[in-house]
């Protein structure tokens, strides 16, 4: 291919995504940013280019990131032995200041930095910068497949949000940063949780009526009975997906938080593949898209 093919082929993929990048034009778009994505230096390079373009396309982007591989591998090199009940790990005193400090600190300013990098000022939060989070102490129910008795677990310092506060992001959106926020944020009882990031990223996008909110995890989407890519669900088909058995395991909490944030005022959320290189834009700025779309 000689020079001039190269940009006039270059010069069609920029024409065909002119409209898909004015469809989103002044909108907000908050990403959830997790799975095997964030520990691969070249994919976390190429999420980052992704979200500056986003800025830079006149998108407002936001970014809530996880970390629970940084988590167990924190709390193993400090000799701090984890707790789980029915499965799920218990978050004591110590262990959540461990929490905060990798997920609050070494994650959300490496994020940052690499955004930074691409030439956008992005800022590094919490739920408890300008209260923009409040939570409450979760309760998670665990039914026992012996004895087939529920219980109410203790996680302890487990939370899920209650309150979120728009108006530092509303700020933040004005003056061109791009926040990436980390789930963990204050109770009112004087205590600080730890929040399911795909939990907190649905709160947030709901509060703020975001135009997509995109889970990137490690599988491509909601897969049918054959295993291909469902590209688009309404709430109705998705339900009866989980209810057939169709969508099961991990996928049901997924999807099912997708539907209480489209509950909450998103206008669309996607469960995409954030192994993919560039899955963002591929997402926003295609025809195709990237991953299943729900939508009302």
């Amino acid at each position: 291919m000689t020079d001039l093919e190269s940009f006039s082929s270059d010069a069609a993929v920029l024409s065909q995504a002119l409209p898909y990048m004015q469809r989103y034009e002044g909108k907000t778009v908050v990403v959830k940013y997790g799975g095997h994505a964030m520990g691969d230096a070249s994919l976390g390079q190429a999420f980052a280019r992704d979200i500056a373009l986003l800025k830079q396309s006149r998108v407002n982007p936001i970014v809530v990131h996880g970390g629970g591989p940084q988590i167990a591998q924190m709390l193993k090199n400090l000799g701090i032995e984890s707790k789980f009940e029915g499965g799920l790990r218990v978050t004591d005193k110590r262990t959540m200041e461990i929490v905060e400090m990798v997920l609050a600190g070494s994650i959300n300013k490496e994020i940052v930095a690499l955004i930074n990098a691409e030439g956008e000022w992005a800022i590094g939060l919490c739920g408890k910068d300008g209260n923009m989070v409040f939570a409450r102490k979760a309760e998670k129910k665990f039914r026992d497949p012996d004895s087939n008795i529920e219980r109410v677990l203790d996680l302890g310092y487990v939370g899920e949000p209650v309150e979120v506060d728009r108006t530092l992001l509303d700020q933040l959106a004005r003056s061109e940063m791009i926040p990436v926020i980390a789930p963990v944020a204050p109770g009112h009882d004087g205590n600080t949780y730890n929040i399911n990031a795909d939990t907190f990223a649905g709160a947030i996008a709901g509060s703020l009526g975001a135009k997509r909110l995109l889970f990137l995890t490690d599988v491509d989407g909601v897969l049918d009975a054959d295993k291909q890519l469902i590209p688009e669900l309404t709430v109705a088909e998705a339900k009866r997906l989980i209810a057939d058995g169709t969508i099961s395991g991990g996928m049901i909490p997924k999807v099912e938080t997708c539907l209480a944030a489209l509950e909450d005022g998103v206008e669309g959320v996607v469960i995409l593949n954030g192994k993919t290189p560039h899955v963002v834009l591929v997402e926003l700025f295609t025809e195709h898209g990237a991953g299943t779309l729900i939508v009302r």
